[in-house]
């Protein structure tokens, strides 16, 4: 068996000494563009969760590394000379040149071949390999070569950084943050051996041009930053080696294989700095490829087929959580306001993957901190209270607690009126616990409707009907609960889901929207809409909200997302006018506004009005951030005292990247660039998340939708998980023939907290420290 690696970096290298030592009868050769002792850049990361896998796979070089490595387990935050230690992280660093040296070593031990400056632009000369590894890294000749074969896609990034070294001794991995009248900087640097450390310096484009930096002026490039960093660096030079600015390309392939050609390491997938070493992508990647390669030998279609299937799915998720990093680095002016402890506590858990609970499980004290600080700047007395469990204010609404229901659809109401089921369903989750209940879409009109099972608030019996619902809420629980009120635009007269999505109903009513554009091509077309039109459903907006106030509701929420009637307005996809209620999304916003104002006018002035938008439409030139920005603040400034931060369902061809939290990061672009409160959604799924989103400052309120459809006592179940009022089970507001359970409940939860938090510090690999 014959295999050629392209690529002498420490992917190339360790799946040419796995595969080897395995198969000790396989010739293996490497060539490498460098010379022998060639590095760029300074140090490399490791986990220790990587160090295990190292030891199990390759003792010997485990052995070597571990013996030149600087070990740490400690991560230090600072902003502007202020610092935070958290404990518990498990990292190593290591000089990239001592790697490839020891790398280049096992090589020679188990009989690897090497080549250095090889340059390899060509690979018909290897046509008698069975497998040729392209591990020639970022810039991969041999993958551009082949580009759609492989579907590579290079995403360049915003932001700008720079590999320089130090002689500044650290004892931890630490992020240094410096405000500067320019922007925000920040080092990212650990030690990686005595006496030597790396520091990769970042900011954003605006601020890097507003600096007057260059890109190949290394010495201007220590001068500037040298100051700025003066204090960090503590009279230690910086050092450089090709040290140019550069932005982050974001690389990926459809296909990691062509024919016998098999990418690896950066050639294949990057991963930004920030969420971990692409030496330790690329190493985890030649594991298993070399695992693949021992067991399916020359059937190089299998050993590819098996080589994704190992690695794909981790590499992905690896991806996405690395570009949540990097845009919370890209947005760091943002982040740089909070008070200092969530926003070292934003640091931590940048990217989603890391959350409250864990932290504490590593660092308790520091967890501790965070809290207090979220309490003190609440105003709340006690300083423990779970962020989830603090209580929040909109005007003269005052919600126990920081979680919403989400409107969800029921299609269960006939002629518009709610009924028994709406009693239950609003009724369960209100005695269940929830801050703030808000109803499905409630629509202004008969022909406002999504579909025929939908409510309504046309109608002086559908304002009994509902008051009903109200009262119940308010006698039986300490909830709130808000009307969202709306009208479905081009996306009506459908049936109901489970008899079709978005299947147009027989005999439907005509639709209407910003311009004429249908949702699909099954839905008829819709009327554009006159100014005499936007009159008529002003006037139904305002009646409606007249008539939810005298049902009881103590909050109002305008709908003005997923493409309904008034969000058709806001987005270019499906606002296509050329009067003045189309083109720049001042124009856009006019209709909705005069809307929200008008509603706002006619609303009891002691209630809170909140309206829902989509930030993001999922589909090219859909709306922009910008867009989304001024939409955010002509709201507030008409009135909002919320804004509830949704994405997509625009149009039917929308790509949403669906995960664990993922439209967060849209409510703290809105909450904290317009300087607004916001609630947000979408797949969270358990009390830890709830409060980690609160305490980095993502949105004030966060809503539950499917989460809550057969788990009405979520927050019952979570408060006892936090042992909430555990020593006042009377404050709960639980209703009394149901507070019996509160002694049974809460040391079920207990304990069953202990034994999950016991088997997550069992599950943790253990310290590779010498």
């Amino acid at each position: 068996m014959k295999i050629t690696v392209i690529g002498g970096g420490p992917g190339g290298l360790y799946f040419s000494i796995l595969t080897k030592k395995a198969i000790p009868d396989c010739d293996i050769t490497v060539y490498e563009r460098n010379k022998a002792d060639d590095s760029f850049g300074f140090g490399v990361v490791f986990s220790d969760e990587t160090l295990s896998e190292f030891l199990t796979r390759d003792p010997q070089s485990y052995d070597l590394i571990r013996s030149r490595f600087a070990y740490w387990d400690e991560l230090d935050v600072a902003r502007n000379g202020e610092k935070v230690r958290i404990t518990g992280n498990g990292f190593c660093g290591c000089s990239r040149k001592t790697l490839l040296q020891l790398l280049q070593q096992r090589c020679r031990e188990e009989g690897v071949k090497l080549n250095f400056e090889a340059n390899v632009d060509d690979v018909s000369q290897f046509s008698d390999s069975d497998i040729i590894v392209a591990a020639d890294g970022i810039n991969s000749s041999i993958r551009d070569k082949f580009a759609a074969e492989f579907g590579t896609e290079v995403k360049m990034q915003n932001n700008r950084f720079v590999w320089l070294g130090s002689t500044r001794p650290l004892d931890a991995f630490t992020y240094f943050f410096r405000e500067t009248p320019h922007g925000t900087f920040v080092a990212h640097t650990y030690q990686y051996e005595e006496g030597m450390s790396t520091w990769i310096f970042e900011t954003t484009d605006e601020t890097w041009q507003k600096a007057g930096f260059s890109v190949t002026d290394e010495q201007d490039t220590i001068a500037k930053i040298s100051e700025i960093f003066k204090e960090e660096l503590d009279g230690h030079s910086l050092i450089s080696n090709r040290s140019h600015w550069r932005q982050f390309p974001a690389v990926t392939n459809k296909n990691w294989s062509k024919d016998n050609i098999v990418l690896l390491g950066d050639a294949k997938a990057t991963a930004h700095y920030s969420i971990g070493s692409g030496t330790k992508l690329a190493m985890e990647c030649a594991i298993a490829l070399a695992d693949s390669v021992i067991k399916y030998r020359t059937d190089t279609k299998v050993v590819f087929e098996n080589y994704e299937k190992l690695r794909r799915n981790r590499v992905e998720v690896i991806q996405h959580a690395a570009n949540v990093s990097l845009e919370w680095f890209e947005n760091m002016d943002r982040h740089i306001k909070h008070d200092f402890m969530q926003f070292a506590f934003s640091v931590m858990t940048r990217a989603k993957k890391v959350t409250f609970e864990n932290l504490a499980l590593r660092d308790s004290s520091f967890t501790q901190k965070v809290l207090e600080e979220f309490n003190t700047r609440t105003e709340n007395e006690n300083l423990k209270t779970s962020a989830a469990f603090t209580p929040f204010r909109l005007r003269k609404m005052k919600l126990d607690n920081r979680i919403v229901m989400s409107p969800m659809e029921q299609y269960s109401a006939m002629d518009g009126l709610v009924n028994d089921w709406h009693l239950m369903h609003y009724g369960s989750r209100a005695v269940g616990g929830i801050g703030l209940i808000l109803t499905e879409a409630t629509a202004i009109s008969p022909t406002g409707r999504v579909t025929l099972g939908c409510p309504g608030i046309w109608s002086e019996e559908q304002v009994a009907a509902w008051e009903r619902i109200t009262d119940f809420v308010h006698l039986n629980s300490t909830s709130k609960i808000g009307m969202q009120i709306g009208h479905s635009g081009r996306k009506g007269a459908v049936k109901f889901p489970w008899e079709g999505n978005n299947e147009p109903l027989e005999n439907a009513w005509g639709l209407m929207s910003a311009s004429p554009i249908p949702f699909n091509n099954k839905m008829e077309m819709p009327e554009e809409m006159t100014q005499e039109d936007m009159d008529i459903i002003t006037s139904e907006f305002v009646t409606a909200v007249q008539n939810a106030d005298k049902a009881g509701f103590d909050m109002i929420e305008l709908q003005a997302h997923h493409g309904f009637l008034l969000a058709s307005f806001l987005s270019p996809l499906t606002n296509t006018r050329t009067d003045e209620f189309g083109g720049s999304i001042e124009n856009r916003l006019k209709f909705p506004i005069r809307v929200f104002r008008e509603m706002r006018a006619a609303f009891n002035p002691n209630k809170p009005m909140s309206v829902r938008i989509s930030a993001c439409d999922w589909a090219e030139n859909g709306i922009t951030e910008n867009d989304v920005v001024k939409i955010a603040e002509a709201f507030k400034e008409a009135g909002a005292d919320i804004i509830n931060v949704s994405t997509g369902l625009t149009v039917e061809n929308q790509k949403p990247a669906v995960g664990r939290m993922w439209q967060t990061p849209f409510s703290d672009m809105v909450r904290n660039e317009v300087n607004v409160p916001t609630i947000t959604a979408g797949y969270i799924q358990d009390i830890d998340q709830i409060n980690t989103i609160l305490l980095n400052g993502r949105a004030d309120l966060v809503a539950l939708g499917k989460t809550l459809l057969l788990d009405p006592s979520f927050v019952r179940n979570a408060q006892a998980y936090e042992q909430h009022k555990a020593d006042n089970l009377d404050g709960l507001g639980i209703p009394k023939p149901y507070s019996f359970a509160t002694s049974h409940l809460y040391p079920y939860r207990a304990g069953e907290r202990k034994m999950m938090e016991g088997m997550k510090k069992a599950l943790k690999p253990l310290t590779h420290k010498k």
